[in-house]
């Protein structure tokens, strides 16, 4: 029997079967891969396909040939438990795979790849991870996380704009979509990056809340039950709803109400439900799944209408689909855009050079030559001081440099002063000082999104509060993103603030971030040398730790070069022959073993001085250099920091002194401090002498 011939009438039908198919594809390869895996949500993949499918078809400017083209919008999953519906979407949509920064002929996420979800090895992590898996903009699992990272991307959108866009020539203008849960909506980090964006008017910028009403414990009654449509209107964005996750037409017209949607960020509220292997798609689910188990996929198969003795299976014609849209689609405007950029490089040669080295991390030619360099002076300046010259003349010469602190400005030394550089804010998108109120979760989290576009940015506060920002520090690290943050008053040199504001076990922690270069210099020039350290890494985040009080800025015809700060650790005063103790210090602390060792020298005492402003970067050193500074068979050696002494024994030996804080701080006037917990250089002498008495004996 013939088929029958198709009419104008067949086509609405047949394509609306084949997006069916599309949408019912991706959650058969959902449930397929949680079920071999034994592990895994297959909720809420199933669940937001048709409104994953939508976008991704309809809407998203993406081109899966060229996974990194600069105007392509961003996707953000930022409930990453999802992460089956990222990966199936992958699939589909054919995204080449990266080496090298270059698209190669191989998918990023193959069948194969899926049938090895949640395995050693595999591109396909149980929470999507960026750099690991091409296609993935940012590691997600943390909730909240993903949300403060759109943020940061919208941002990133709305000022490379206003740098870069010329008349004639819209060189950036991507939007960012994030899709995030309930957990998502409960955690601070979302409200405070939410609360940021309305206050910026971010409408380039596109949340869609699944509200399914289920978390781990249970349903959301359990502990959230506020109105988060109110709660968004009132942060000033555009709110609007999506009654069924599977009526894409409805979900079509409110992703074209958030483009029409001006001055105001968007929230697109879908109810969902999770629950698959009912014959009505609404059963009660497993939500912390391992596995919906043999029958449950049979029975979901047989109610999709595909075959239940075929796993991982795609049928004819999807991949077709995926390309006839978000394909051809994507590669038309990414053709167009190229073609437009080439323009522009002929009329703005400087503006496209600078696009360039933004994009690759690259440098100008001999910018560091502009950075000051500061006089001895015994009085000296706080290294917070120091820090703001130098970030500013970086500023100067990086035109992708911008930042803020979460109200601190002022006293972290971080705003940019030169000409031009004016406060980001709704009607000035361009500006380069931020401005992230108290709110520093999110502002790490937004620093992250921003470096997820190629800009330098940084955050900045006092080192205390850091404990507020270790969660987007830590995925910075993880995903080897070049940010930078600026923590101050990092000591009991805060002085009459008491402990509460005195840093102990902070700098223990950050050092403990694997990736995570932690620098704290000992004055103004070793400052100057650590931004030459973080300006230059390119896969690497920073932590640059300062003081509020001033420190003394060493004579460096005395003492040796501040460059070595390139290098982690190195002697900054020696004796004339081997040294019978090493004194190490770091930040406010190398002055105590510079007085130290000026005192053991009067006495006919040798003494060396190692100044170790980074433990990372000096155990990336050789050994032979590690020796050479810290020589195996001197064991007398007194390590001297105002923070918690674990860690230290690394580099004290077994039987070194450290001179650290064993307890909270307390609030009184600084000198008072420094003689309460012992750290004068009498005491710095008194630990050296032991430790050679100690070693003469053994």
């Amino acid at each position: 029997m013939d088929a029958p011939r198709s009419t104008p009438n067949d086509q609405p039908r047949a394509q609306a079967d084949i997006d069916q198919l599309c949408i019912n594809t991706i959650r058969t390869l959902t449930i397929d891969a949680v079920q071999k895996a034994n592990s895994g949500h297959a909720g809420a993949p199933m669940g937001l396909a048709p409104v994953a499918y939508t976008l991704w078809q309809e809407v998203l400017r993406y081109d899966p040939d060229e996974p990194l083209w600069p105007n392509r919008d961003r996707f953000v999953l930022s409930c990453g438990h999802a992460s089956m519906l990222l990966y199936s979407l992958f699939h589909l949509s054919c995204i080449k795979r990266l080496k090298d920064g270059k698209a190669t002929d191989k998918l990023a996420v193959t069948l194969d790849d899926i049938e090895h979800f949640r395995q050693i090895d595999s591109v396909t992590p149980g929470h999507p991870e960026y750099g690991h898996t091409t296609g993935v903009e940012t590691t997600t699992g943390p909730l909240g996380q993903g949300c403060g990272n759109s943020v940061g991307m919208a941002i990133a959108s709305r000022w490379l704009g206003a740098h870069y866009n010329k008349p004639g020539h819209t060189i950036f203008d991507f939007n960012v979509y994030n899709i995030c849960s309930d957990g998502d909506m409960m955690e601070g980090v979302a409200s405070e990056a939410a609360s940021l964006a309305g206050h910026l008017g971010l409408d380039n910028l596109c949340w869609i809340y699944d509200s399914n009403t289920v978390t781990i414990e249970g349903h959301t009654e359990l502990a959230f039950d506020e109105n988060v449509a109110e709660r968004f209107r009132g942060y000033g964005w555009h709110v609007t709803h999506v009654a069924d996750a599977n009526d894409c037409n409805r979900v079509r017209a409110t992703l074209e109400e958030f483009r029409e949607t001006k001055g105001r960020p968007t929230l697109i509220i879908v109810n969902s439900v999770i629950g698959y292997g009912a014959p009505d798609m609404q059963g009660t689910s497993k939500i912390h799944s391992d596995a919906l188990g043999a029958d449950e996929v049979k029975k979901t198969k047989a109610f999709l209408g595909f075959p239940q003795d075929k796993d991982f299976y795609v049928p004819d014609g999807v991949r077709e689909r995926f390309h006839a849209g978000i394909g051809q689609r994507g590669a038309a405007a990414r053709a167009a855009w190229e073609k437009g950029f080439a323009q522009y490089a002929k009329e703005y040669h400087r503006e496209a050079g600078q696009i360039e080295r933004c994009l690759r991390h690259g440098l100008p030619e001999n910018w560091a030559s502009t950075l000051p360099v500061f006089k001895p002076d015994a009085k000296g300046i706080a290294t917070r001081e120091a820090s703001g010259k130098v970030l500013n003349a970086i500023a100067e010469e990086l035109p992708w440099v911008l930042g803020g602190a979460a109200d601190l400005a002022p006293s972290t030394k971080t705003k940019l002063t030169s000409e031009g550089m004016t406060a980001l804010e709704k009607a000035t998108p361009g500006g380069r000082n931020m401005h992230f109120g108290i709110r520093e979760h999110g502002m790490g989290a937004i620093v992250n999104g921003m470096g997820l576009c190629h800009l330098r940015a940084f955050g900045a506060t006092f080192l205390i509060f850091s404990d507020y920002m270790r969660p987007p520090i830590r995925l910075a690290a993880l995903m080897r993103l070049p940010i930078f943050h600026v923590f101050t008053h990092d000591s009991i040199g805060v002085g009459e603030d008491g402990p509460t504001h005195q840093p102990i076990e902070q700098l223990a922690g950050l050092r403990a971030i694997p990736n995570l270069v932690v620098l704290r210099p000992a004055d103004a020039n070793e400052v100057r040398e650590a931004y030459k350290v973080i300006v230059s890494l390119k896969d690497e985040p920073a932590a640059l730790i300062l003081s509020r009080q001033a420190l003394p800025i060493f004579d460096r015809g005395k003492y040796a070069s501040a460059s070595g700060v390139a290098r982690g650790a190195y002697v900054m005063a020696d004796s004339d022959g081997e040294p019978q103790v090493i004194l190490i210090g770091t930040g406010s602390e190398v002055q105590l073993c510079v007085a130290a060792f000026e005192e053991l020298k009067s006495r006919g005492i040798r003494a060396r001085v190692v100044s170790m402003p980074s433990w990372d970067l000096f155990e990336k050193q050789d050994k032979s250099y590690r020796d050479t500074v810290l020589p195996p068979h001197i064991t007398a050696r007194v390590a001297v920091e105002q923070g918690s002494p674990i860690g230290w024994d690394r580099y004290a030996g077994p039987s070194g002194a450290i001179i650290g804080m064993h307890t909270f701080g307390a609030s009184a006037p600084l000198k008072d401090l420094l003689k309460k917990f012992g750290f004068t250089p009498d005491k710095v002498v008194e630990a050296a002498l032991r430790q050679i008495e100690q070693n003469k004996a053994s």
